[in-house]
């Protein structure tokens, strides 16, 4: 055969001419004038030259917005998807023989015929808009329809309102420019890989792109498995999707009515058989629907809502998702990525159940309930209870009992600027006691003022502190362990003048702590008060610190995996579209505390617990399952509670988050008490969270864990003064060697000692100096044993 003469640019351009001005004369002469050039175009397309080009276009017919899917840590339950535009890119072989010939029926019966432009649909059109004047008709083919839904999509993705209108304006110049595209996509890609691409970009209703979220959304099925009823139904749909939608009642007459002309052309072009026409055509559209609601975003991830909102923060903010955020935006939204979070499902129920029941959103008092929860050792975040209801809208603006904002973690993660963590700190200080060489029985004089530059190792301030326990308690001198199991903030000052600052904020950031504020303050800058940050002495009460109960729940979990330290992640794993597996922020997972340290720590938190003189007996777990906690209270605006099991820790804060209302004299949950303390509520939350979440998951009791090392519990040491010994109350004076071990003090000839009194409270007021030098009162409220 011999080879047929190519085109020349010029010449296909004349041709386009030819059709525009045989549209714009609208006149009989005029159109049988060029009927002849008009009926040879298939031929001419087909001959196009190579070089026709169209620069700075992206085709690709795989390279659609898509959908992204949020799971939970089974990888098999969806928590809410995300998109711009709701779709699931699928493969022409995952959609059904039925929906495809029904697509090519309706749009364009001879597109395995042309090349591009269909150009006897061309005249059809011409001549009905034209020479009979009827309604104005298309004649575009598929190929060019695809075209437009792309060069619209790119105009949207650029943000280009000028391109964007260019695309859809009703214009020859634009029919011209659909052709011209067209005839190189045919030279570029197979007939299926155009219909693939046009059935995986057109819009079918509201809101839904794509033949396979039609499926679903219509008959909750899947795109492979369309019958022919269904897929005429969704064919139909691309004409007008607003007005063809049949998921809205008005919509259904006409939406059937146009169903029926799809099956009449899928007849007419041989894909069904009469009897499957008249049997699908004899079936009501309504009987036919299964509509499944349409909703995406955190909004539509119910009780995971919370953790939703921290993921998408965390991918927002995270470099390994792009250079800005901008891009990482686009990714979320438009990536088709499955991402694989380390949300617990039992957790999370468990905590927002613990929440909500602690306080009901619309309680009167407003207060915010704040939980969460971390798996030891990983670093994984399994859950968050916030006892509001998540709500994006500005309708929710003003209203108490709802919140976008998940105040149970960092300000950059969609949280607030924290909150001071009171007596929950203590268990930091006697890491830092321990790191120094020191046993936590060593008896401690008993000390309520602190001369900041005579007192404090290293320590340039100039101001006293004073400081006392709640309640009256007085101070006495006692160990360390007693003064945690107690909750004496004199203890802690006592500590303070042997061992310093540094040390203290060196072990809090070791085991995971900082400030919850963007504008995070680094706790070693400069030893002085004079700065107004964190670097005072009341840090180990923890006053002059706020923070996230995340990164508080993350502390106790470095004591709950012997000392090991992650950095909380909440994603496990993110596949893109292709499947390819994506670079996620890792945990980090390092030694940070000595393993014998931790389990000190874990025991004194133990006996805080099971002691009768201890302040933490309302978080004993159910079953007598051996339980680590610390409750605290902060002034009269907080009350928390942190501790773990070797398999969670969880820490919770109680009060109102914006700080405009504090405790006293109030009714929270329909109970009044005129001073309210960390057991009353944060405690009985933290309990319930635990107590539900291990019996969900059949985590059997793990007694090992909480082993006190000797180093650490055995002290000998000279004395000339009297010392109080600590666990059994005791008492005695002398002044020779005193061993003292496990919390016994010995006197080898010292007076008898004498029984102490047990049931002691902890429980803090302090008084901090301010920068000007002038004191101001913090209250710390502990909990008497059984409180």
């Amino acid at each position: 055969m011999p080879k047929k003469k190519s085109l020349t640019v010029k010449r296909v351009f004349s041709l386009f001419l030819a059709y525009m001005t045989l549209c714009l004369a609208g006149g009989v002469v005029t159109s049988l004038f060029f009927l002849p050039a008009v009926l040879g175009a298939n031929t001419v397309v087909k001959a196009v030259v190579p070089s026709l080009q169209v620069e700075g276009i992206n085709f690709s017919v795989t390279d659609l917005p898509q959908q992204s899917r949020l799971y939970a840590a089974d990888g098999t339950t969806q928590l809410t998807t995300f998109y711009s535009q709701n779709r699931i890119v699928v493969p022409l072989k995952k959609i059904s023989e039925p929906m495809r010939n029904a697509m090519v029926a309706r749009e364009d019966r001879r597109f395995f015929e042309h090349s591009g432009v269909d150009v006897q649909g061309v005249l059809r059109a011409f001549v009905q808009t034209y020479v009979k004047k009827g309604s104005q008709q298309g004649g575009s083919s598929l190929t060019q329809q695809y075209v437009k839904n792309v060069l619209i999509l790119q105009a949207e993705e650029s943000d280009d309102p000028i391109a964007e209108y260019h695309a859809s304006e009703d214009t020859i110049a634009r029919k011209m420019r659909e052709m011209l595209i067209a005839v190189e996509m045919e030279k570029q890609y197979s007939k299926l890989e155009i219909l693939q691409g046009y059935l995986n970009i057109a819009q079918y209703g509201r809101g839904i792109y794509g033949v396979e979220m039609a499926a679903r959304r219509y008959f909750n099925t899947t795109a492979d498995k369309l019958t022919i009823v269904q897929a005429a139904t969704i064919a139909a749909i691309t004409k007008n999707p607003n007005n063809y939608d049949p998921s809205v009642e008005s919509n259904q007459p006409e939406s059937q009515k146009q169903r029926n002309i799809v099956l009449d052309l899928m007849l007419q072009e041989g894909y069904i058989t009469q009897k499957e026409h008249d049997e699908a055509k004899a079936t009501p559209i309504a009987d036919t629907l299964n509509v499944q609601t349409v909703s995406a975003g955190c909004s539509a991830a119910g009780d995971a809502a919370y953790f939703c909102d921290y993921v998408t923060k965390k991918i927002l903010n995270s470099s390994e998702f792009g250079k800005d955020a901008a891009t990482r935006r686009k990714l979320l939204y438009e990536g088709g990525l499955d991402i694989y979070t380390t949300m617990d499902v039992a957790a999370n129920t468990a905590a927002m159940n613990a929440a909500r029941n602690a306080i009901p959103a619309d309680d009167a008092s407003q207060f915010e309930v704040m939980l969460a929860a971390i798996r030891p050792g990983t670093g994984e975040v399994l859950g968050f209870g916030i006892n509001k209801i998540y709500d994006t809208s500005p309708e929710a603006t003003g209203d108490p009992s709802k919140s976008a904002m998940n105040y149970a973690v960092d300000e950059i993660d969609g949280g607030g600027t924290g909150f001071p963590v009171g007596s929950t700190w203590k268990p930091i200080n006697l890491v830092a006691w321990m790191r120094a060489g020191k046993s936590i029985n060593e008896v401690l004089p008993a000390t309520t003022s602190v001369n900041l530059a005579r007192d404090i190792p290293g320590f340039k301030g100039v101001n006293t502190w004073q400081v006392q326990n709640a309640g009256g308690d007085r101070a006495t001198a006692e160990s360390p362990l007693d003064g945690l199991v107690h909750s004496h903030n004199t203890t802690q000052a006592a500590m303070l003048k042997v061992i310093g600052l540094s040390p203290i904020a060196q072990a809090a950031e070791d085991m995971g702590f900082h400030q919850a504020s963007i504008q995070k303050m680094n706790m070693k800058l400069q030893d002085d008060t004079s700065t107004g940050g964190a670097y005072q002495a009341p840090l180990v009460i923890g006053g002059t610190v706020t923070t996230s109960p995340l990164t508080m729940a993350n502390v106790y979990a470095t004591i709950a995996a012997n000392g090991v330290e992650c950095t909380p992640i909440a994603i496990k794993k993110i596949t893109d579209a292709t499947g390819k597996e994506l670079t996620v922020p890792k945990a980090k997972c390092h030694q940070a505390v000595d393993p014998e340290i931790a389990q000190t720590v874990a025991y004194a938190l133990n006996q805080f617990v099971v002691r009768s003189d201890g302040g933490g007996h309302a978080a004993q777990l159910a079953n007598n399952r051996k339980t680590f906690a610390k409750t605290g209270t902060n002034e009269n605006t907080y009350m928390l509670t942190g501790g773990f099991v070797p398999t969670v820790a969880a820490f919770v804060a109680v009060g109102n988050a914006d700080g405009n209302s504090d405790f006293d004299n109030k009714t929270i949950n329909g109970v009044y008490h005129n001073t309210w303390y960390g057991s009353y509520i944060a405690t009985p939350t933290w309990k319930n969270f635990m107590d539900d979440y291990l019996t969900a998951t059949n985590t059997p009791n793990d007694d090992s864990y909480g082993t006190p090392s000797d180093k650490y519990m055995t002290v000998s040491y000279s004395y000339s003064k009297s010392n109080t010994g600590s666990t059994s109350g005791t008492s005695g004076s002398g002044s020779s060697t005193s061993t003292q071990t496990g919390g016994t003090a010995t006197d080898q000839s010292g007076t008898a000692g004498t029984t102490g009194t047990t049931g002691a409270t902890g429980g803090e007021t302090v008084t901090t100096p301010s920068q000007g030098g002038e004191s101001q009162t913090q209250t710390e409220g502990q909990t008497t044993g059984g409180q």
